[in-house]
């Protein structure tokens, strides 16, 4: 069996309401100048427990205007008030740019590493040293970023989402409460889901799969696939929220050991381009992608069907293929666009965009099938 490394934060802890363990956690380390990066619509939600944390006398900067789609700059404008603050703390509560931001300002806060060109961040081996302790806290289900250890910017220069890898991404403590999610409206419960689900099938059919990393990703699946459309017709579905957020958190821990593959690289060109949302741009990829990639290994791509809850075909092919339909299906009722005319990219655009996803090496190296940018230009035109 070949090696693998696994990394996972120190304490993970699932529960609905489980933000209160936070506040308890965090109180007993002593720690004093927290520095909290969010969003506006999630401060009703955590005004109590913030509250809390001040009354027992630690000092909290709030940072709530993160962007979507957030850029090399964007994130030096932060990073810049957290060195003013002098946090000695990081915690980020919401999603995916929320706690991206977040690994990043905790560790380069104290960095004196000059932060300039976009260039450099995205180098392997430039977050050198673990920086301040920091928590994630996820409010959908989800990038799992509250566990990997991946950040992703957008660098200006190119217009392309890249993304920094390196163990001290991962945080200190991940506090997953299905709670947060509730209130999550239905199109971005939907876009997020199709996320995570995506993270779990290129876990599984990914070139460097692996037995630890498996169990993940099939429990993922299984769980997205059979809650994701319950959750976003009633957001308030206790025990669909629950299992979203789980698979999530599942997805997640798929992505430091074995990572996605050809459905994120194919997707950053149009967050970075088009600035179509992340689990969006991925939803509408991911069946055609499956469907290129189904020859290099047919048997894992029929595994994935079975656990997406499809009836096993009179062959891996033909089960394969279900595992397709079912996601072109799930995708339609949750409110998915067919093609990418639906999002306002012109035809026209394809030969850029299969440039740009080939500067995705990260990724396309991970993928079960070798992806030219012929093959590129390829899936996005089939998508019109």
């Amino acid at each position: 069996m070949k090696a693998i490394t696994l990394l996972q934060p120190q304490k993970i802890v699932f529960g609905t309401g489980c933000i209160e363990t936070f506040t308890e956690d965090y109180k007993k380390m002593g720690l004093q100048r927290l520095m909290v990066l969010t969003a506006p619509p999630i401060l009703p939600f955590i005004e109590e427990p913030l509250v809390n944390l001040k009354a027992a006398g630690v000092s909290i900067e709030i940072f709530q205007n993160i962007l979507a789609e957030p850029t090399v700059n964007d994130f030096k404008k932060i990073l810049e008030v957290a060195r003013q603050f002098k946090a000695d703390s990081v915690v980020g509560i919401g999603g995916g740019s929320v706690l991206d931001v977040t690994k990043l300002v905790a560790n380069l806060t104290h960095n004196p590493s000059p932060i300039g060109e976009g260039s450099d961040m995205f180098q392997p081996g430039f977050i050198k040293k673990r920086g301040l302790w920091f928590a994630c806290l996820p409010t959908t289900a989800g990038t799992g970023s509250e566990v990997s250890p991946n950040a992703i910017l957008l660098d200006e220069r190119d217009h392309l989402k890249k993304g920094i890898v390196s163990p001290y991404l991962i945080a200190d403590a991940a506090y997953v409460d299905p709670k947060l999610t509730w209130t999550v409206p239905s199109k971005v419960t939907a876009d997020t889901g199709m996320d995570a689900l995506t993270h779990c099938i290129e876990a599984y059919t990914n070139k460097f799969a692996h037995p630890s990393v498996d169990i993940y990703a099939l429990q993922g699946i299984r769980l997205i696939a059979a809650n994701l459309e319950r959750a976003v017709k009633d957001g308030k579905d206790v025990e669909a929220r629950e299992a979203l957020a789980f698979g999530s958190l599942y997805g997640g821990l798929c992505l430091g050991p074995v990572n996605t593959a050809a459905v994120h690289a194919l997707s950053y060109p149009l967050g970075g381009e088009f600035h179509i949302p992340h689990g969006l741009s991925n939803a509408i990829l991911l069946p055609s992608v499956l469907k290129f990639n189904m020859p290099a290994n047919i048997k894992r791509h029929a595994d994935v069907a079975i656990a997406l809850g499809c009836e096993p075909g009179t062959n891996d092919e033909e089960t394969a293929l279900r595992g397709v339909e079912f996601i072109y299906r799930l995708a339609e009722a949750v409110g998915i666009p067919k093609k990418l005319t639906d999002l306002g990219i012109p035809q026209t655009a394809v030969p850029g965009m299969a440039k740009a996803a080939m500067q995705v090496q990260r990724l396309l190296k991970n993928n079960p099938r070798e992806v030219t940018e012929q093959d590129a230009r390829n899936i996005y035109n089939s998508l019109y």
